[in-house]
């Protein structure tokens, strides 16, 4: 972990089952490393708290039509989806998540 000048590095031992989700997260090649896994976690839980009531409505009508849509056959095939939900992730990660330093 990075650390301020004069203050040690964190450090902390995890259960096994949150030491198997974050072995989980490194073996799909998307983190670097456990700081990765941990500091992308913890920005889409700070994202998710700062969401405003506005925020959650739309997403609950947006969850709320598709789910009408579903309703009315008006589906897409699962690899279609797993695309779009893909690059949404991407569009959403590069909006939210500041560039590291160098």
């Amino acid at each position: 972990m990075h650390r301020e000048k004069g203050k040690p590095a964190m450090q902390f031992n995890l259960p096994p089952d949150l030491e198997s989700l974050v072995n989980k997260r490194l073996s799909t090649g998307s983190y670097t490393s456990v700081e990765d896994v941990f500091r992308r976690a913890l920005e889409a839980q700070d994202a998710e708290e700062s969401w405003t009531d506005e925020e959650r409505r739309a997403l609950t009508a947006h969850i709320e039509e598709g789910f009408s849509q579903a309703e009315r056959g008006e589906l897409i095939d699962g690899a279609q989806a797993r695309r779009e939900i893909q690059g949404m992730k991407d569009s959403w990660h590069q909006e939210r998540v500041p560039k590291p330093r160098t």
